[in-house]
């Protein structure tokens, strides 16, 4: 199956409203790295922050994470990621996909506590953690590899 995803590397975002993760695609689109947690606290200041990020990792795609309610429906916090999302994409002039991104937090949390890390005081390492995963599905999701090939790889 042909991969007809753009070249160029992705920026994810785990939107919240004090703290936002992040996470980076390596050049070729394959693998997500975390980046630093920004705490932000005026919009202007956050999307200079987030352009300055778009333009030294040289982006082509933002993936933000939508908080859709667990059986899929729009929640109050989903509606205000979309109108981030429609300020992020006029301010950056870059494509912003919204991804689900249910349960990405709880698989941080999990993670961390088998890594024996303490998730009450690294709320930050939550937030990449779940940027990373947020972003990993979106790249497993169009490499254009079927789940056979990955599992061959």
């Amino acid at each position: 199956m042909p991969n007809n995803r753009k070249v160029g590397r992705f920026l994810a975002l785990d939107y919240g409203r004090r703290r936002i993760g992040l996470a980076v695609s390596d050049a070729l689109g394959l693998t997500a790295q975390p980046l630093e947690t920004l705490t932000w606290k005026t919009l202007p200041e956050l999307l200079k922050s987030l352009a300055d990020l778009v333009d030294s990792y040289q982006i082509t795609e933002v993936v933000l994470g939508l908080p859709l309610a667990l059986k899929g429906n729009q929640s109050r916090m989903s509606r205000e990621v979309e109108r981030f999302a429609q300020k992020l994409q006029a301010a950056l002039n870059r494509p912003v996909i919204l991804w689900d991104e249910r349960l990405t937090s709880i698989q941080a949390k999990r993670s961390l506590r088998e890594l024996r890390v303490k998730t009450g005081h690294y709320k930050e390492r939550i937030d990449q953690l779940a940027a990373v995963y947020l972003l990993q599905s979106y790249l497993d999701c169009h490499s254009g590899r079927t789940n056979q090939e990955m599992e061959q790889t």
